[in-house]
């Protein structure tokens, strides 16, 4: 493969754009085992949340995406394989791309708890406020005691 179309594949990898519009493969092959990417993707995301027991399953298929992603950058990057060969890596990667973006905009198991824990930190952030603006921030250490 000439450098410039390496470099044309490489950028259009890097994009920050390239996941807008592409869709998420049907299947992808992962550690040479096919997996059904769309179907676990979708029936991920049917769910408001990620019960725990799922949890783990769903950070292991974002490490193998992961890890999928950077061999198959790495051989793009090498400049070893064919135009043709590059381009489908570099639309597999924006696949795996798509796929872990959904993946990681999924909410946290526990919405209650972290909800309790937003509310502590604002309250939190509004009583120091109070204090400062009421010119109490620090009126029982400025106190001299005779």
């Amino acid at each position: 493969m000439k450098e410039y179309r390496r470099k044309q594949l490489l950028e259009r990898v890097n994009r920050e754009a390239a996941t807008i519009g592409a869709s998420i493969p049907e299947t992808i092959e992962v550690q040479g085992e096919p997996i059904d990417l769309r179907e676990f993707v979708f029936e991920i995301k049917r769910r408001e949340t990620v019960p725990p027991g799922e949890r783990e399953r769903v950070e292991r298929a974002k490490r193998n995406l992961r890890r999928e992603r950077i061999e198959r950058l790495d051989r793009i990057e090498a400049g070893q394989v064919s135009y043709e060969t590059g381009a489908e890596l570099a639309d597999a990667i924006i696949g795996i791309d798509r796929a872990l973006d959904a993946l990681e905009s999924l909410e946290p198991a526990d919405v209650e708890a972290e909800a309790e824990r937003q509310d502590a930190v604002d309250t939190k952030r509004w009583m120091n406020f109070l204090k400062q603006a009421l010119g109490r921030e620090d009126a029982s250490s400025s106190r001299t005691r005779f």
